[in-house]
């Protein structure tokens, strides 16, 4: 028998966390997501990072749904890969991973590579932009086909961030919720 319940939307910031005219605060603001706070935004250290996101999941009695951005993205991957509690994920939204592989990121946000190119165990979308400065959408589309997602081509709107006018975002929300529902 499948759960039915309402999914708790974990939001999974990225590197310096989001901000407050972030699509992450403001669903935080608006819908009572629950942000995964991690113990040091400046310094992120996938180990750590991983394991509170486990201890996050492993908590919660029900389903959950992941609202990924830059960074969390690649956590999500990651951390997909190597735990128990996966399966209690109903779908992720991927926004505008950050491609750590890349020199000069992975100089800055060391011990995140490789990304973990494992086809995730739920649906995703991943969502890229044209003219993100972090990932080329060449770079976020194989990531996608790695990961078994659905790639949303989301024209130029560079990191899909507060910088990127989104506001609420109706439209990211709209994707998220399409992922929460069972099938």
């Amino acid at each position: 028998m499948s759960d039915t319940s309402t999914p708790t939307v974990l939001l999974l910031p990225g590197w310096q966390n989001s901000g407050p005219a972030h699509w992450q605060s403001r669903w935080e603001q608006r819908y009572g997501d629950t942000r995964v706070e991690q113990h040091d935004w400046m310094r992120p250290l996938r180990g750590d990072w991983t394991a509170r996101l486990d201890e996050v999941v492993a908590d919660l009695p029900g389903p959950v749904v992941l609202a990924a951005h830059s960074l969390g993205c690649i956590l999500t991957a990651w951390w997909a890969a190597h735990s128990r509690h996966a399966g209690k994920v109903r779908g992720a939204l991927l926004v505008a991973p950050g491609d750590v592989e890349r020199p000069d990121l992975a100089a800055q946000i060391r011990g995140w590579a490789p990304i973990a190119r494992h086809p995730l165990p739920f649906p995703a979308v991943l969502v890229a932009s044209q003219d993100d400065p972090y990932c080329s959408f060449e770079r976020a589309e194989g990531l996608a086909r790695s990961w078994g997602a659905r790639c949303v081509d989301y024209g130029a709107r560079g990191h899909i961030n507060a910088d990127s006018g989104l506001g609420d975002w109706d439209e990211g929300r709209g994707w998220l919720m399409q992922l929460a529902t069972p099938a």
